[in-house]
């Protein structure tokens, strides 16, 4: 059965640590004066995520989720702090969302007649062709 979580998987800005950090790559002599980069940290384990969200997150294999249970993102692609601190957010969001929602169960279901006699056929040319192969007898 395909659902959400319980609905209050709404992260609390609060819960939430920033950190202005200066930026890497091309910005010329700004990027160099302004911290405008944000690391954005939010520790599962004390947030008020429900259990069941809780435990879904940190059984994911991301490599923004520490070994402490931390989630740790980087967000510089503005120049205004704000703006970083708002993407980052956004990310995290996003991240607590996808574990929301609960995959698809999935139904087991039986091969039909026509696919196993297509199948089958195919094994039997198979074989006949490995048997044609070899020597020829008979001709001595």
């Amino acid at each position: 059965m395909r659902g959400t979580l319980p609905r209050m998987s709404r992260v609390d800005p609060s819960e939430v640590e920033f950190t202005a950090i200066r930026a890497q790559g091309a910005g010329g002599q700004n990027v160099n004066k302004v911290s405008n980069a944000v690391h954005l940290r939010f520790a599962v384990h004390a947030s008020s995520l429900p259990e069941a969200i809780k435990q879904r997150l940190l059984a994911l294999s991301d490599h923004r989720i520490t070994t402490e249970g931390v989630v740790v993102i980087k967000a510089q692609t503005s120049r205004s702090l704000e703006q970083n601190k708002a993407e980052a957010l956004e990310r995290l969001q996003a991240l607590v969302d996808s574990v929301a929602t609960l995959p698809k169960a999935r139904k087991p279901t039986k091969p039909t007649f026509g696919s196993k006699q297509r199948r089958l056929e195919g094994k039997a040319t198979r074989a006949q062709v490995k048997q044609q192969r070899g020597r020829v007898r008979g001709l001595d």
